[in-house]
Parts: C-alpha cells; sequence; structure tokens
C-alpha cells in the first residue's frame, strides 16, 4: 500500500510540474467597437504578457480598425488615466513579443489588402486561430 501512495504521490508531482512550467498562452479576441472596452482588452493583453504569457490578440469585426494604417481617430486618440489609445498598447503588445492578427475575412470584407494593415498585424489563418484556441494551456479573453 506504501508503495502505491508513494508511486501516486510520485505521478502527481511529475504531472503538477510539468503544468507549471507551461507558458500559459492568452487569445484576446476583440470585436468591440468602444475604444474604452477595445483599450481595457489591450491594457490586460499588456499585463498577461508582463506576467509571462504568450499574449495572441485576434480583431475582428469593427475592431479590426485598430489595425489600419488609416484607422480612425478613436482607435489613436489617448484615453485617461495614462493617455493610452487603443493603437499605440495594440503596437507595443507587438514590440513586447505579443502576436495581433485580424479575422481572415475583415479585409476583403473591407476592401483593402494587408497593406493597410499597421506593421506586425497580418490576417489571421483560421486552422492556427482554432488550434490556439483548442489548445489545453489556453485562456480566451473576450470582448
Amino acid at each position: 500500500m506504501k508503495r502505491i501512495i508513494l508511486a501516486t504521490m510520485a505521478a502527481f508531482a511529475f504531472v503538477s510540474a510539468s503544468y507549471a512550467d507551461e507558458t500559459p498562452d492568452l487569445m484576446t479576441v476583440l470585436t468591440a467597437p468602444e475604444p474604452q472596452t477595445q483599450l481595457m482588452s489591450m491594457v490586460l493583453t499588456m499585463q498577461a504578457l508582463k506576467q509571462g504569457a504568450k499574449a495572441h490578440v485576434l480583431l475582428c469585426g469593427p475592431a479590426g480598425d485598430i489595425a489600419l494604417r488609416d484607422a480612425p481617430k478613436s482607435a489613436t486618440a489617448p484615453q485617461k488615466p495614462k493617455n493610452m489609445s487603443p493603437q499605440g498598447l495594440m503596437k507595443n503588445i507587438i514590440a513586447n513579443g505579443g502576436s495581433v492578427e485580424v479575422c481572415a475575412i475583415y479585409l476583403p470584407n473591407k476592401g483593402v489588402n494587408a497593406e493597410a494593415l499597421v506593421d506586425g498585424v497580418t490576417p489571421a489563418k483560421p486552422p492556427v486561430i482554432a488550434q490556439r484556441l483548442l489548445a489545453p494551456n489556453t485562456r480566451i479573453m473576450s470582448f
């Protein structure tokens, strides 16, 4: 009986250690058109990135506009309390190793191509996004 208990404890320790060593992935899915919601999603994504998570952002619908070189003023206007904009913080996420993609159907329905996006933002590949969403170590935030 003692051997069974020790073997169980060793297996539990091994499994716990292997999960502890994994870096969590954060997938932020942003569709909201409101600038405050867009900024808050970027704030939380940046905080997760700073705390060691791998951060991925998927912009769909009206939120995709923050990734445009010619973004609406709402995407670039500084907001209180730290005078940050959704697009500015999105660029910081990219600069700090996060990834940002627009939904695969965003660009064709906007009538533009990938050259319309700011540096570092790419069109999403649905199989890759699905794989990220289904990965056991992924946490999903949706705004």
